[in-house]
């Protein structure tokens, strides 16, 4: 999509072959554009031409053409389409200057037929037009998928917190550690003193104990292994003791996922088969009738003069579209080629537009059941995943509680051999010390002992300080995750006050636009129209929803004063048509419609009177860098005379 601003450039437009157009060239200038002169001087073919190379498909070929051209240009950029007959239908290709056009096609290309307009005139669902260009199924997804991370991030700072309630028991172990280290320490020195400070003779017979010195050295060594043998026994009771906490809540988790629709999923496919076939039977019904209604606003227009000549068999007196359209209630029937009188034809073509719009509703029907169990079906997917993956984590927990299980059973039965080994070597020692229990062999003995017990305790100090580092260090980590989940949460808030927002904003657009409006064209004892945002709750299979529903009330008062509400119906033509053009205005404000697209096209203006439609123009030019407005010659004169008007064609 183009990033320029059209305000600050000319539109060029060229169209040929396009509805009543043989060719044309024209230039419209930023503001007000006049199309100006009577009916069937191709004004709305050229307005369908400016909508086309903005992107609408709301666009119709010459009836005796095979082949028509628009090109657009902006400054330097320039949007092409190309109309192409094949078999009974039009291919439309090109480069157009939007890639979508719904927005522009629903509120600001205004034509009789615009469905904003036409809801309105109808009565009939507000809120449907306005939310239609927004993706509600695509923001549920997206509403999901956050979910699904924010609880992944929540169980990921949980099992950091859960570590963290570690920290004041590892802090307390470490100082007792110190404290126990300080006081061996404190210990060892002396015996060490007093070792030193016995006599040589002493000494000597220390140095005479070989044999015994090597068994203190072996039970050194034992005893170490011995701690070694229970800092891993209490390891893995600490292990086991976490992973039978984590298996106990994946068994809650796994039963809190309940799996009473998982076997609906076939049916809800199955449904969803059956509601795609019937949107497209829908499309496809809708097409023929677009076709039939597009052929014969084409012949009332006058605009296939191929056809219009072959009735006529020939007469040339005068020019085709005026023995079609002219000041007689009475056109050649382009089926039997008998006179018939318009009205008939109007009232036929109007009953295919009703047919139409009901059309609409069905498929919108349609839609609204679709994304529904669309909804459920990814529901039922997303429990059954999570149940899978709950399941899956089960069966590696329980797989590991079964490693570490075995693995405690040989650390205790390996524990138990170096005890018996320990009271074999001690039996041994006390038998060589009967022998000789020389007062330096039992301090050397003492101080051996010591330094094991020092060692040991300096080796669980570094392994409790480690364990703190690792833990302290996770604090950031935890920061960061619930960094991540504020942003998560601000996200969720985001989507799901979008759609309140969009429809809100619609409201007060409208509300607002509509007092304006009304006091500018001074109907009589109309005092007010507006709109009233209702919140409904419904039934949708087993759940119950909350669906917004927007309802129009028109106030009117007597001649004494006295205000009463009044229905749409009792409005006149004019009336009606004033309320369409606003919603529609209020639509192209909500959805921000002027950043892609500041043109709005307006035509069909008849049934309001001059001054009110130079009323309307002016005020509705105030919120579209290009306002493109065709009208009777008549009404166009009651128009400000610096707009710029184009009347040749």
């Amino acid at each position: 999509m183009p990033t320029g601003n059209l305000a600050a450039e000319e539109v060029h437009l060229r169209a040929e072959n396009i509805g009543g157009i043989d060719e044309t060239n024209v230039t419209f200038e930023q503001g007000v554009s006049v199309l100006s002169g009577r009916n069937a001087t191709n004004r709305t073919s050229l307005l369908q031409a400016i909508m086309a190379g903005l992107g609408s498909p709301d666009v119709s070929l010459k009836g005796d053409a095979d082949e028509g051209q628009i090109t657009l240009k902006i400054g330097d950029e320039e949007y092409t389409r190309t109309l192409e007959r094949q078999g009974g239908s039009v291919r439309l290709s090109g480069d157009p200057y939007l890639e979508n056009a719904e927005l522009a096609d629903l509120f600001a290309f205004l034509l009789e037929s615009n469905e904003a307009r036409r809801t309105v005139a109808q009565d009939e669902d507000l809120r449907e037009i306005i939310m239609r260009p927004v993706d509600a199924d695509a923001i549920k997804a997206e509403i999901r998928q956050l979910t699904t991370e924010r609880d992944n991030v929540d169980e990921q700072i949980e099992s950091l917190q859960a570590q963290n309630q570690r920290l004041p028991k590892l802090q307390k172990r470490k100082q007792t550690l110190e404290s126990d280290i300080e006081k061996k320490e404190i210990e060892l020195d002396k015996k060490r003193e007093e070792l030193d400070s016995l006599s040589t003779d002493a000494k000597e017979a220390r140095s005479g104990q070989t044999e015994l010195d090597r068994k203190m050295q072996t039970l050194q060594e034992k005893r170490s292994d011995l701690d070694t043998s229970e800092f891993r026994i209490d390891s893995e009771e600490e292990s086991l003791e976490s992973l039978e906490a984590e298996r106990e809540e994946l068994d809650s988790r796994y039963e809190k996922l309940h799996d009473e629709d998982l076997n609906d999923l076939s049916h809800i496919e199955s449904e969803i088969t059956r509601l795609r076939e019937s949107k497209q039977q829908l499309e496809s019904e809708l097409n023929k009738l677009q076709n039939v209604i597009q052929f014969n606003e084409e012949m009332l227009e006058g605009t296939n003069t191929d056809i219009a000549a072959a009735l006529r068999d020939g007469n040339t007196n005068g020019s085709v579209t005026d023995q079609l359209v002219d000041d007689s209630s009475e056109v050649v029937c382009w089926t039997c080629g008998t006179e018939v009188d318009v009205d008939e034809i109007e009232t036929t073509l109007e009953r295919l537009r009703n047919l139409r719009r009901s059309k609409y509703a069905e498929r919108s029907d349609v839609e609204d059941e679709l994304s529904t169990l669309k909804s459920k079906k990814s529901d039922v997917e997303s429990t059954k995943q999570k149940r899978a993956d709950v399941k899956e984590q089960l069966a590696e927990v329980e797989a590991e509680i079964e490693q570490r299980e075995t693995r405690l059973e040989e650390l205790e039965t390996e524990r138990e051999d170096i005890e018996s080994e320990i009271d074999d070597i001690r039996t041994e020692i006390e038998e060589l010390e009967a022998e000789d229990r020389s007062e330096v062999l039992e301090v050397h003995r003492e101080v051996n002992e010591l330094e094991l017990q020092i060692d040991r305790l300096n080796g669980d100090l570094e392994d409790v300080e480690a364990e703190l580092d690792d833990i302290e260090s996770q604090d950031e980590e935890i920061d960061s995750l619930e960094e991540r989940r504020e942003q998560i949460n601000d996200q969720l808030d985001e989507l799901r006050n979008r759609i309140d927002r969009i429809e809100q904003k619609a409201v007060d657009e409208f509300n607002d636009h509509m007092d304006t409006v009304l006091e500018l064209l001074d109907y009589d004892n109309l005092d007010r129209i507006w709109v009233e945002r209702v919140e409904t709750e419904t039934r949708q299979g087993r759940h119950r929803v909350t669906t917004s529903e927007f309802r129009l009330h028109i106030v009117r008062s007597t001649e004494d004063g006295v205000a009463y509400e009044d229905r749409l119906k009792h409005l006149s033509e004019s009336e009606r048509e004033v309320t369409g053009l606003i919603f529609a205005l209020a639509g192209y404000l909500a959805h921000h419609v002027y950043e892609d697209v500041p043109f709005i096209i307006l035509d069909s203006l008849e049934a309001i009177d001059s001054e009110r439609i130079a009323t309307l123009v002016d005020y509705v030019s105030e919120y579209a860098d290009h306002l493109v407005v065709a009208l009777l010659a008549e009404d166009a004169a009651a128009l400000d005379d610096d707009y710029q008007r184009i009347s040749e064609i």
